[in-house]
């Protein structure tokens, strides 16, 4: 029998990612930050060796202490900490020669992959609210036999979910995807009826249950320029698109669409719309990093789990230097503590 979520602040397992990159250095900078233990309680689930490391630059740095508030804690009882302390949970303890800075041995990359698979659990059985994931090289882990395209599939796996949508957010733009990682050319093969409204009805429930919107308005992009123009530049919007946009006249969640998307961003960011449904990675992910290029979120919509992540990767140019950038992974944070809360009022009724 496990305790039910926290019925305070909001318990967070936060993965480090790639040890080798910058991911450590984030999350030290993310536990010095006093502003994250007033909406969280975040539980570390990363490599000890090089949080240490990495707590060791930045004190140096800063002129900190030399104590780090964290305490090495473990997978059955990870909250068994004193008072104060940050959990800390290692799985699979690495050594300094596995985590030269930008090149990670094949037990560091594969740390990572059990790191998470850690968070997950954690989050199955209850004992946090909400999953954030650090940086990963989706190269490296390939290389060490991760057979997933990237985080969100093998979140999917792990947790059994049917459907996953991958949402951007940031302050003013939420953007969803029908289609994720694949060939630009693939595209309109991988677009189907199903899959387009499994993502518009995955992104109006959790703008409801996670964002606490009562009424959201989602608009839905066109695949073609201008929208198709009424069929000259393309039919995908007459035949397939605008068909699955009328499925949702009833729903507690308006949908609007085919837009142009040229003009539909805009229209978003300023208001006219809570999320926009984009068709392809590069039509929904390049406005988002125009204007939120740090506090940008990654959430996985449609697990039974929250799990956001930062909207940045491994940058082993920069690991090892002190010039990390935590805005992405407090915002991570943020998010996945206000989607916790909200879900538990929505459960609470």
């Amino acid at each position: 029998m496990h305790d039910p979520p926290s019925t305070g602040r909001p318990k967070i397992a936060v993965t480090v990612g790639d040890p080798t990159g910058v991911g450590p250095e984030i999350v030290c900078r993310a536990v010095m930050r006093p502003q994250v233990f007033q909406h969280a309680m975040p539980l570390i689930v990363g490599d000890a060796m090089a949080m240490e490391r990495a707590w060791n630059l930045l004190s140096s740095n800063a002129g900190r202490g030399p104590r780090p508030p964290w305490v090495q804690a473990s997978e059955r009882d990870p909250w068994g900490v004193p008072p104060g302390s940050v959990p800390l949970l290692s799985p699979v303890p690495l050594h300094l020669e596995d985590i030269p800075y930008g090149d990670p041995s094949e037990k560091a990359a594969r740390s990572v992959i059990r790191n998470i698979e850690a968070a997950v659990s954690l989050a199955l059985q209850r004992q946090v609210d909400a999953v954030v994931t650090g940086p990963i090289h989706k190269g490296r882990l390939h290389r060490s036999g991760f057979l997933f395209p990237g985080h969100t599939e093998f979140l999917k796996h792990l947790t059994g979910a049917r459907t996953v949508v991958m949402m951007l957010a940031g302050p003013k733009l939420r953007v969803s995807l029908a289609t994720i990682h694949c060939a630009l050319r693939q595209v309109p093969e991988l677009l189907t009826a199903e899959g387009l409204a499994d993502t518009i009805r995955i992104t109006g429930e959790a703008l409801i249950r996670d964002f606490g919107l009562a009424a959201p308005r989602l608009a839905v992009c066109g695949l073609n320029p201008h929208a198709g123009e009424e069929g000259a530049f393309g039919r995908e919007e007459i035949e397939l698109i605008r068909p699955v946009v009328e499925r949702f006249e009833k729903e507690s969640f308006r949908v609007s669409g085919p837009h142009p998307a040229d003009t539909l961003f805009w229209r978003a960011f300023h208001g006219e719309f809570d999320a926009v449904v984009a068709l392809y990675h590069d039509q929904g992910l390049i406005p988002v990093k125009l204007v939120h290029f740090d506090r940008a979120v990654n959430v996985s919509l449609g697990l039974p789990i929250i799990r956001t992540s930062v909207d940045h990767g491994t940058a082993y140019d920069i690991a090892g230097t002190g010039k990390a950038d935590a805005s992405s992974l407090l915002e991570a944070i943020a998010v996945a503590a206000l989607m916790a809360r909200n879900r538990r009022a929505a459960e609470a009724g």
